[in-house]
């Protein structure tokens, strides 16, 4: 199965997917101009709400990826849907972020307002660097008195080149705990993002593709469409192999070349110990600890691995996974 061919659009996640910081990924580039060119659409899912659109596909055409800004959907816009469909248009709506979510709610025909004095119906909330204590106490003022509350994420941290900072999750928590309230959340993994994507892009089977098991892979779960985790982010093997239900990608691979190519998938012997199997490579579980061999493509033990853990975990077997995650790594270098 070749994902470019049998899928027909890929919701990609960006930092750590598509770009890191100021550069692109390695292949990435290469890679989704040639899955375009195979006829796979493209759509950039984002939960960073404080960025626009626009903004989004000039930083990604700056790093040789080119982009529309059709082609981003973000949770701000997901958020103001929300707020759109409970509200005419023409409502005031307290605005508690930047220019992507005031962008997002004007699109919508909401009017962004910026305190709770301006007669708004509802509360948005997304992440900016210039939200300060002013406007999170506009924010509380609003929300304690029962106006309803949007969330654009609840994602507690924001990776920067300093560092881990906080997030709009952290946010939310200083609203949350001078109200007692909590928000309805719009960006992945919650539902609502997903739905935007589907209905901006018309996509009929699409595949999500992304970095972070508790937002990217968690979301196309809860959509209920296929994934690819890419191992060019913030998932390392140890947390793979770890993944619950509800976290497991229905594909792992190294970066975004996997578009292009046949993309395999492990498959479970039926004797002599129910081995699993990917290409080359074998693994089961015997009392707890991961058995590895094999030999070719490094992806491919970590499939097999990956299958062999999680089957013996939902089998309830108490799975060694520090000693699984440096049989991984032994074995593939």
């Amino acid at each position: 199965m070749v994902p470019a061919k049998a899928y027909d659009v890929a919701l990609l996640d960006l930092d750590g997917v598509v770009y890191t910081g100021q550069k692109a990924v390695p292949h990435a580039s290469d890679a989704l101009a040639r899955a375009r060119e195979m006829g796979m659409a493209l759509a950039y899912v984002t939960n960073n709400a404080s960025r626009t659109p626009e903004a989004v596909a000039a930083h990604l055409t700056e790093i040789g990826v080119p982009a529309d800004p059709s082609d981003v959907v973000t949770s701000a816009q997901a958020a103001a849907r929300l707020v759109a469909e409970r509200f005419p248009a023409g409502s005031p709506v307290l605005a508690v972020g930047g220019e992507g979510l005031v962008a997002a709610l004007r699109e919508r025909g909401l009017v962004p307002v910026s305190s709770a004095q301006d007669g708004p119906v509802a509360v948005v909330q997304g992440f900016a660097p210039t939200v300060d204590w002013a406007l999170l106490a506009e924010a509380s003022y609003a929300v304690g008195s029962g106006l309803p509350w949007f969330a654009s994420n609840l994602d507690l941290t924001i990776p920067t080149e300093r560092g881990i900072a906080p997030g709009n999750g952290a946010l939310v928590g200083v609203v949350r705990a001078a109200t007692g309230a909590e928000p309805v959340a719009a960006g992945k993994p919650e539902l609502p993002l997903h739905r935007e994507s589907m209905l901006r892009t018309g996509a009929k089977r699409p595949l999500v593709v992304g970095d972070r098991l508790d937002t990217d892979i968690e979301g196309a779960v809860n959509g209920g469409v296929d994934s690819l985790l890419v191992m060019t982010g913030v998932t390392d093997v140890p947390r793979l192999l770890a993944a619950p239900r509800g976290l497991r990608p229905t594909y792992v691979a190294a970066d975004l070349r996997a578009l292009l190519t046949e993309l395999p998938r492990p498959t479970r012997a039926e004797a002599p110990n129910g081995a699993w199997s990917c290409g080359a490579w074998r693994a089961h579980v015997d009392n707890g600890r991961l058995s590895l061999e094999g030999e070719g493509d490094p992806c491919n033990a970590l499939r097999a691995a990956s299958a062999a853990v999680w089957a013996a975990a939902d089998a309830h077997v108490a799975v060694d996974l520090e000693h699984a995650a440096k049989a991984v790594n032994t074995a593939t270098g």
